[in-house]
């Protein structure tokens, strides 16, 4: 994908970097988030339900507004290909199904202080992040297992025939890849294909 075997090593990632990365960074969040902020168990309950339920909502607007925006500049449809277009043109390559830390972590660092910048408390970010990342996490792990793995039933066999669909059948729908629920509010599911 690149001429520098620098930024070329820096594209790929093995599908289990990001929990080296961000598992400690789930305890520590989860940590200060009880011994530090001292919140109230139901508070905490509520920031984490928060932050996964907002991670779904990243995860499908970033897929459908940004990975599959296609500019028309060609220094930008460059861009597009190395971020997204890849993964569609070799959807089963083990490398570059996980988004790379060179990536991820600037993402992560500035969803981190937008979130402690507009939570009502800035103690609030810790228990709110923790399933923010936590989301993050199983979208990665489970968008490399959907491409990898044979699921025989259950939720995992439909979320792998909702994303199976985006990539063989229509990519302008089935933009959510752990959850279809924004699939379904917004209507880029793919009704009665299933």
């Amino acid at each position: 994908m690149f001429k520098s075997s620098l930024l070329e090593s820096l594209s790929k990632v093995h599908f289990f970097v990001p929990v080296i990365i961000y598992l400690p960074v789930i305890l520590y969040c989860m940590y200060m988030a009880i011994f530090d902020a001292h919140q109230s168990v139901a508070r905490i309950l509520i920031l984490l339900v928060s932050g996964l339920f907002v991670w779904t909502f990243i995860e499908y607007v970033l897929h459908r507004f940004v990975f599959h925006f296609v500019p028309k500049a060609e220094w930008a449809l460059r861009l597009h290909f190395i971020f997204h277009g890849v993964h569609h043109d070799y959807p089963s390559d083990k490398k570059r199904l996980v988004m790379p830390p060179s990536a991820s972590i600037p993402l992560a660092l500035g969803f981190f202080f937008l979130f402690r910048a507009i939570l009502p408390l800035h103690e609030d970010v810790y228990a709110f992040f923790t399933s923010f990342i936590a989301g993050y996490l199983v979208y990665d792990i489970g968008h490399y297992a959907i491409h990898h793995f044979n699921f025989k039933g259950g939720i995992w066999k439909q979320i792998k025939k909702h994303h199976m669909l985006h990539h063989y059948q229509d990519p302008t729908k089935g933009y959510g890849v752990s959850s279809a629920l924004w699939d379904k509010v917004f209507r880029s599911d793919f009704e009665g294909q299933k």
